[in-house]
């Protein structure tokens, strides 16, 4: 039985993706991903930090980065390449890996992604809708996808805070409507858009914005779907790779009693890149949620008193 359960919980809560469905700029969600992060790459979370004082200390590679490419890579790409690896050449070599992706391979994902996003702050917020409709086969994927099983919301601090519960998300009817391919473009769209909000809001507000993975593994039971997981595995290979230096911290929230004696032999199963990020806490607000439609409502209450849970879970 703790075996079953510890093997659930890893295949459950390695966040490195996310979906993006919902009403305004704070509103997305996401799902976790079962993979194993390069080893090269720094644990170290940046969150909060100043930007520009993170340029001041990286000029030498974030300026040596721009040579890659005769068109202009932007500066908050750059500074997270070289803040996630430790030298100069790793990151070149990444760097380099990854502008070949976004012109070749990845190339309609990320002109569809740029198109979608210009298109929902055309009115000075934030229109999902385009968004939604502009993801790889959303017409089938989007429907199991809501606000019930994934959501995110934005901390008091700024950063994307991305909650999921896995145990709402009917991943094998999922799988019946989609190939692998076709999850693997979906989930690689969405990447795309979650890097353009969180490197918007950095140069925005001058503080350095990560995502924030809150995995609530109340009511799971049983492995993800084979299609789906493979699915994640896929696009989950490249999520580090292509956008470092975005994940921040992993909560693993309601544990179980019965596990919570063997979190040292829990822990060692996430990336070591997630480990000395990882946090195991009870979240007692987002416990008692059915499904996490409540926490979107800003009427209710219930999304403050979870946002606040969540500020002292990270303090």
């Amino acid at each position: 039985m703790r075996n079953t359960c510890i093997l659930l919980l890893s295949l459950w809560c390695n966040p490195t993706t996310a979906f993006m469905v919902g009403t305004n700029y704070h509103t997305a969600r996401l799902t976790p991903l079962p993979t194993q992060s390069p080893t090269n790459l720094h644990a170290k979370s940046n969150r909060g930090a100043s930007v520009q004082s993170l340029l001041t200390t990286n000029r030498a590679t974030v300026d040596a980065l721009s040579k890659l490419s005769p068109d202009p890579i932007p500066e908050l790409t750059r500074l997270r390449f070289a803040l996630a690896f430790p030298s100069r050449s790793e990151a070149t070599a990444a760097l380099r890996e990854t502008l070949a992706y976004r012109s070749g391979a990845g190339l309609p994902i990320v002109t569809a992604a740029q198109t979608a996003v210009a298109e929902a702050i055309s009115g000075g917020g934030w229109d999902n809708e385009p968004v939604r409709k502009a993801a790889p086969h959303a017409n089938r994927i989007n429907r199991f996808i809501t606000d019930k099983n994934i959501l995110t919301l934005s901390t008091q601090e700024g950063d994307l805070l991305y909650v999921i519960r896995a145990s709402n998300i009917d991943d094998s009817q999922l799988m019946r409507t989609v190939s692998v391919e076709e999850m693997t473009d979906f989930f690689l769209y969405v990447k795309e858009v979650h890097n353009l909000i969180a490197n918007e809001r950095s140069i925005r507000t001058g503080r350095f914005c990560e995502v924030i993975f809150a995995n609530d593994i109340s009511g799971v039971r049983k492995p993800p779907d084979s299609k789906f997981s493979k699915a994640l595995t896929q696009s989950s290979n490249q999520y580090e790779k292509l956008y470092p230096a975005l994940a921040g911290p992993t909560m693993i929230l309601n544990l179980p009693f019965v596990l919570q004696a063997f979190i040292g032999l829990i822990k060692p199963l996430f990336p070591k890149t997630v480990q000395e990020r990882l946090l195991f806490k009870r979240a007692p607000v987002l416990a008692r949620q059915k499904e996490l439609t409540p926490l979107s409502d800003f009427k209710l209450g219930e999304r403050e008193k979870f946002l606040r849970e969540i500020q002292i879970i990270l303090k």
